[in-house]
């Protein structure tokens, strides 16, 4: 299907304000556009409304990192997810998934804790991993003061789907059972070679030099990058036992076939797992839902799947 048009407007913007590409950014540049593009041209009346917001702290893998909790206005008690952004584990931060933070609160009537998990290249692998799984320890031993009950789900985008997927393999062997996992567009196979490379490679937002950029800042600090290691390629780690999941990709995202091989391994494994391959849309719809209404319709079935996962309904 042809990108929706929509979006083919998005992008045009965005290349007509002749901005070098990420791939030729240092990472300060590349995180202060990717903010400019989430943060500085959105209308803040436009973001949902919760309860509550609150800044605060959790542990990381070397000390306290900072988060935000986000409440919906719904009566408890309330299932809690830990959400970690995406931006290739170099750019993105609490205020740049505010949005998103912020959708999964109101559409899921969950706790929500965004974790601000440290970034590449100044801290590259395992440092935001640490944070992750030290975040979700936290927050597992401390659901009744979050959400008020058991259930513990983690949520991400790209390469916070990434830290999502292993969270949760993490957490099946440290005997943590969670209530479901949200993979948006992750990435699960950083040594892969996918049709989804070739075809998306170019023109749809992440590209292929992008990707490879990203992946020089997170492992390149590594002499020898082991691909197989689950921690780095969840899909290589052991998958059964795991929650069940949503998984959800982009017909024009280079990442695209990352998740369906990884949401086909899960339902090999025996893990409940619901797929949807959204038409038309490319990497980071998830944020564009201002600009496109089909890839708000996206966000809003999205959503509404992770729902039913927790709430059953």
């Amino acid at each position: 299907m042809p990108i929706d048009p929509h979006l083919a407007g998005l992008l045009e913007l965005i290349a007509a304000a002749g901005n070098p590409p990420m791939s030729e950014s240092t990472p300060e540049q590349a995180r202060h556009g990717f903010r400019m593009l989430t943060v500085d041209l959105r209308d803040p009346a436009s973001l949902p409304e919760v309860a509550s917001v609150e800044d605060t702290e959790v542990p990381g893998g070397d000390g306290p990192r900072a988060a935000r909790i986000y409440r919906p206005v719904a009566e408890g008690p309330l299932p809690t997810v830990v959400m970690l952004h995406g931006g290739g584990f170099v750019i993105g931060d609490l205020d740049t998934h505010d949005l998103t933070a912020r959708t999964l609160a109101t559409g899921c009537d969950a706790v929500v804790v965004s974790v601000d998990y440290r970034l590449a290249p100044e801290h590259p692998f395992p440092a935001g991993l640490e944070d992750a799984i030290a975040a979700t320890r936290w927050a597992a031993a401390h659901l009744a003061d979050l959400g008020g009950d058991h259930r513990l789900a983690v949520a991400g985008d790209s390469a916070g789907g990434n830290l999502s997927a292993v969270v949760a393999q993490t957490m099946r062997d440290e005997g943590v059972a969670l209530a479901g996992q949200l993979l948006i567009y992750p990435v699960t196979d950083t040594g892969g070679s996918y049709p989804s490379h070739e075809e998306n490679g170019e023109g749809y937002f992440l590209d292929i030099a992008t990707m490879v950029w990203f992946d020089e800042q997170y492992v390149g600090h590594l002499a020898d990058v082991d691909r197989a290691d689950p921690r780095l390629s969840p899909l290589h780690g052991r998958l059964d036992g795991l929650a069940p999941a949503v998984v959800v990709v982009a017909e024009l995202d280079p990442l695209r076939d990352d998740g369906l091989a990884y949401a086909a391994a899960l339902d090999a494994a025996g893990v409940p797992v619901e797929v949807r391959t959204f038409p038309g849309m490319i990497h980071g719809f998830v944020d564009m839902g201002r600009h496109s209404p089909a890839a708000q319709a996206a966000v809003e079935e999205t959503v509404g799947l992770f729902r039913k996962l927790l709430h059953g309904s």
